[in-house]
């Protein structure tokens, strides 16, 4: 089997689940290789899910963002992200997050990257610098940062986030998968045949690669 399979994850980097997502999808894909070791590996593509499309531009404060969204739930409510994060090695750091940024722009560098490596050093630098340092993600000049350092020319990544052509197209993948019927992230979709919803344990989402490695079941002629 000489193509790869393809994994396509929709995810937002504000969504703590997502990054829980990709350390889980790193561990299938370790296992992945172990087991099929004659096999290509994977091609995982990134794609724009906004959790919260409606965001300003500007994006607006932590604090009042959790306590609109979460109500008398807003002190406790990442409790169980932390404790799962801390069984991956994720020193998840949300207190310490300023601002909630509008994710577009973020998205719209992730779509300029290469997919493959430089596509997932992408991402993860992202969700790093957002819930591991609380970097202010509304600000350009991080996102430029962020982006060169992974590679990315600094006149890409500034036309980049000029251009609202990169925005439009960033809402319109959003919208595409609201239609497919997605309706929280991460969301992963294993060779175009399989989905899963979730950040799911390893074991699953290596199910879901074996499974949508089959050739598709044939319906029974009448």
């Amino acid at each position: 089997m000489n193509t790869p399979l393809t994994i396509d994850v929709l995810s937002d980097v504000v969504c703590p689940w997502c990054l829980i997502g990709k350390r889980r999808l790193e561990q299938a894909l370790t296992e992945y290789a172990h087991r099929h070791p004659d096999r290509p590996a994977p091609l995982v593509r990134w794609h724009p899910f906004q959790l919260n499309p409606d965001m300003p531009e500007g994006g607006m404060s932590r604090a009042d963002y959790v306590r609109q969204k979460f109500g008398d739930r807003a002190d406790t409510v990442y409790d169980r992200v932390k404790a799962v994060g801390r069984t991956l090695d994720i020193p998840f750091a949300i207190d310490t997050i300023a601002r909630q940024p509008n994710t577009a722009a973020a998205h719209s560098l992730i779509g300029l990257a290469e997919v493959g490596e430089q596509q997932q050093r992408l991402v993860d630098a992202l969700f790093q610098a957002y819930f591991l340092e609380g970097v202010d993600l509304t600000q350009r000049s991080e996102l430029e940062r962020l982006a060169m350092g992974v590679g990315l020319s600094a006149e890409a990544v500034q036309t980049c986030l000029a251009s609202e052509e990169a925005r439009q197209q960033v809402r319109a993948s959003d919208e595409r998968a609201r239609q497919m019927g997605v309706q929280g992230v991460p969301f992963f979709i294993f060779n175009n045949q399989v989905g899963v919803s979730g950040a799911h344990e390893p074991e699953t989402l290596l199910q879901a690669m074996e499974q949508s490695l089959q050739p598709p079941v044939q319906p029974a002629s009448a």
